[in-house]
């Protein structure tokens, strides 16, 4: 008999530990721990904002959940300073490392763009300065060609002249062989004198 009395106790106090669901305590205050559902039992302890607890009962008529803490105490708190929601003492390092690997990703990011626009940026000088150098080449290509042009107009002036003058030396020395000619011409039958005829009409 008493074997199935230990049994039975055995069983009343595992089944509550076996559902126990964890549960915290509300942040920014702590909460005193009773014996029983309500003010009226006495305390048996406290339990600090944030700390994690076990779900073992809850007590809708009298507000109260029936709670084991870290340190293996078991007690009721009022239902309202239980919540399902982590404590910021327990989320803050998952914070904190979500923040950290967000700020790394976003240095990476930063870090990938700035590679990016440096690379852009040096391609971006390397072009201009090949245009400008086209642009200078052009300019230079530019000038030899009116320089060239205007050279070309001198020599093509300069043979003209030389043309009109060859034409004028060519008509002043057909000119002067024409009046040599004409001159000898003239004065050759002066110079030269004629022969008289002879009676039978020989000369």
């Amino acid at each position: 008999m008493k074997k199935l009395v230990y049994v039975v106790l055995f069983v009343c106090f595992s089944i509550p530990s076996a559902f126990a669901a964890p549960r915290y305590i509300a942040d920014s205050l702590f909460t005193y721990m009773h014996a029983g559902p309500g003010n009226e039992f006495r305390i048996i302890g406290s339990v600090d904002a944030g700390d994690k607890v076990n779900l073992v009962d809850v007590n809708t008529k009298a507000k109260y959940s029936q709670v084991v803490d870290s340190k293996g105490r078991k007690g009721w708190v009022e239902s309202r300073f239980v919540t399902r929601q982590a404590s910021m003492a327990e989320r803050l390092p998952k914070l904190e490392a979500e923040l950290s690997s967000v700020k790394e990703q976003l240095s990476n990011a930063r870090k990938n763009s700035d590679e990016a626009k440096s690379g852009l940026v040096q391609s971006l000088d390397l072009r201009n300065k090949q245009i400008a150098e086209l642009e200078q080449n052009h300019s230079d290509i530019s000038q030899q060609l009116t320089s060239s042009q205007t050279e070309i107009r001198e020599l093509r002036a300069k043979l003209d002249t030389q043309k009109e003058d060859l034409l004028l030396k060519y008509f002043m020395y057909g000119g002067g062989v024409a009046g040599i000619g004409l001159l000898f011409g003239l004065v050759l039958p002066h110079i030269v004198p004629r022969r008289k005829k002879a009676p039978n009409g020989w000369a």
